[in-house]
């Protein structure tokens, strides 16, 4: 029992030690993807009561939680690349302008 509290303590420290360098959507994600699975962990054990609903439980909420994480980190006005042509036919990427951010493009 104290080797699983052990091995859970050093997998949860090298965990949270890689969001260091990752961006907020990164971030964001592993988040999602941490507290999905455990909550999806209870539910599976709680619907299921078995190992078996436990672990789809856990992957289930684990990816639902990535998604929704990554899905949710807000775009930060001047991050984007866009496509543009200028009157010689050349295209380039630049920051994109308000058009793209109205919706007028």
């Amino acid at each position: 029992m104290m080797i699983k509290k052990v091995l859970v303590a050093v997998l949860m420290t090298a965990a949270l030690a890689g969001c260091e360098t990752q961006t907020e959507g990164q971030q964001r994600a592993t988040t999602g993807a941490l507290v999905g699975g455990a909550g999806g962990a209870l539910v599976g054990q709680a619907i299921g009561g078995n190992t078996k609903s436990t672990v789809i439980g856990a992957a289930s909420g684990a990816l639902l939680g990535a998604v929704v994480g990554s899905a949710t980190t807000p775009q930060r006005r001047g991050e984007q690349l866009c496509r543009y042509q200028d009157r010689y036919g050349r295209i380039y990427t630049a920051p994109c302008d308000d058009r793209y951010y109205n919706g007028d493009y």
